[in-house]
């Protein structure tokens, strides 16, 4: 007898309610996870930056570097002593990881959270979540933007728009996550051009290029609303000349060109610091003496057309040396020393004071925290999967190519970033180890599928085989056919 559909909508509505309740159980597990760091010390992380940032919306000004968004994101959080933006933040990976687990067919609560519980052990990736800088937002740009492009046909409508918003606010809270994505929009451009003759998935463009697209909108917009300007934050061209000063190549510039009536820095060349904060941040530094970056901008342009000019192919190997460096410079809680962060300190006395009491008492005011047993076993995991995403694309490639694209995007960006941060930044630990997480995640999706093509195999040829072994097996019991008669 048929069973009326009424019947079973009950028992379908009871798993659906099972299956809710055990995600919201499961998010709720991993974001815990992600945010125990933050718990044990006391509060949110801070770092150097993090006073520029909050200053933002107080000062309606722009910033070297600084985003007005994230900037207004913090202040938002003052009154719960900033504890919702790493729970926001710590959330935004759990959801991120639960859609590129589901998109390799592990779409399980259980698992989800045990991946998660294994990430927080060994990679940093719940130091950034904790962390109030916008370093979080790299590694999930990077995988919001693989989702859009690669899975989306398995994505419903609600979690594409809020991919797409996910990439927006990270484009719009710091422009290396611009560069990244413009790179890797590149990238998916020339897969879609080149898939069909080496049988790759072909990724959705229009997706991930409205996403970038957005993320630039949200930066304009905001920094309007916020500062009353129409651009993007400031900085490129300010922290590429302070890395090309920290190389030698402004003061090598200067005594090739000085004097010159142009170049006011060359009453400062032999008194260059060498090293780029020095210059950027330090008190005394020519920099301000020359009226600070606004004013010095038009000088700092000319003089670095000029070497790059009088200098390529120093100037490119110190990139590619430099992008080399970078992307072996992953040590887990650089920063965090809380060394160099009296600017954030004083950001917070003067705009969040109520914070100040569990602030100074939190384990990084105290020097409480250390690092060395995680470097050592986190940093030789990071650098092992950034080394073995190249062979694992290839051998996943034509098997298993919806995972060895995760492997390609995220290798691109990578190297993206490497090369972002060491030509305008200089080589720092952190901006590799904010992403170097997302590669170990990556490799361990790619080896299981390897492993899941294997064993399938695997199956496929016992089974095979145990056929054959009945069909012969029948044949020796089954009685010898009559011999046919001459007659």
């Amino acid at each position: 007898m048929r069973v009326a559909s009424w019947v079973r909508i009950p028992g379908r509505g009871l798993a659906s309610a099972r299956r809710l309740l055990s995600w919201a159980g499961a998010y709720a597990g991993m974001t815990a996870l992600m945010l125990a760091p933050a718990v044990h010390n006391g509060f949110p992380f801070i770092f150097a930056d993090t006073g520029g940032y909050l200053a933002r919306p107080f000062e309606s000004t722009l910033a070297l570097g600084r985003s007005a968004l994230y900037g207004a994101f913090l202040a938002a959080a003052i009154p719960l002593d900033f504890w919702p933006n790493i729970v926001i933040q710590a959330l935004a990976c759990a959801w991120a990881m639960s859609l590129l687990l589901r998109a390799q067919g592990l779409d399980r609560p259980g698992i989800a959270a045990s991946v998660t519980a294994v990430m927080c052990l060994a990679t940093s990736m719940p130091w950034h979540a904790d962390l109030l800088m916008p370093d979080v937002f790299l590694p999930l740009a990077v995988a919001a933007l693989y989702l859009l492009a690669f899975v989306s046909p398995r994505l419903r409508t609600f979690e594409i728009a809020a991919l797409i918003a996910l990439v927006a606010f990270a484009i719009a809270a710091h422009m290396s996550i611009f560069a990244v994505a413009l790179l890797l929009l590149a990238l998916f451009a020339v897969v879609w051009a080149v898939g069909r003759a080496f049988i790759a998935p072909r990724p959705r463009l229009s997706l991930p290029a409205a996403a970038v697209a957005a993320g630039a909108a949200l930066a304009l917009a905001t920094n309007y609303l916020i500062a009353g300007s129409v651009s993007f934050t400031p900085g490129g061209g300010a922290f590429l000349f302070a890395r090309m000063l920290q190389d030698g190549f402004v003061k090598t510039h200067l005594d090739r060109n000085c004097p010159d009536a142009a170049l006011t820095l060359c009453d400062y060349r032999d008194a260059l610091p060498t090293i780029a904060d020095d210059w950027l941040w330090g008190f005394g530094s020519p920099l301000q003496r020359l009226g600070g970056w606004q004013a010095f901008a038009p000088q700092a342009r000319h003089i670095i057309i000029g070497s790059l000019t009088q200098q390529p192919g120093a100037q490119l190997r110190a990139a590619v040396t430099g992008t080399l460096t970078q992307l072996r410079a992953v040590t887990v809680g650089d920063g965090i020393d809380n060394t160099y962060n009296w600017h954030t300190e004083w950001a917070l006395r003067e705009y969040a004071p109520r914070v100040m009491g569990r602030f100074n008492v939190a384990a990084q005011q105290r020097g409480a925290l250390d690092f060395r047993p995680l470097n050592v076993f986190q940093v030789p995991l990071a650098l092992g999967a950034t080394a073995a995403l190249p062979i694992l694309i290839v051998l996943g490639w034509r098997r298993r190519p919806l995972a060895a694209a995760l492997g390609l995007t995220v290798f691109t960006a990578l190297i993206g970033n490497a090369a972002v941060c060491a030509i305008f930044s200089g080589i720092v630990d952190r901006y590799q180890n904010r992403i170097v997480w997302l590669a170990v995640l990556a490799a361990a999706l790619i080896c299981y599928d390897e492993r899941q093509q294997w064993r399938q195999a695997q199956r496929v040829f016992f089974s095979s085989a145990d056929h054959e072994s009945e069909d012969a097996t029948r044949g020796r019991l089954l009685p010898p056919l009559p011999e046919r008669s001459q007659d």
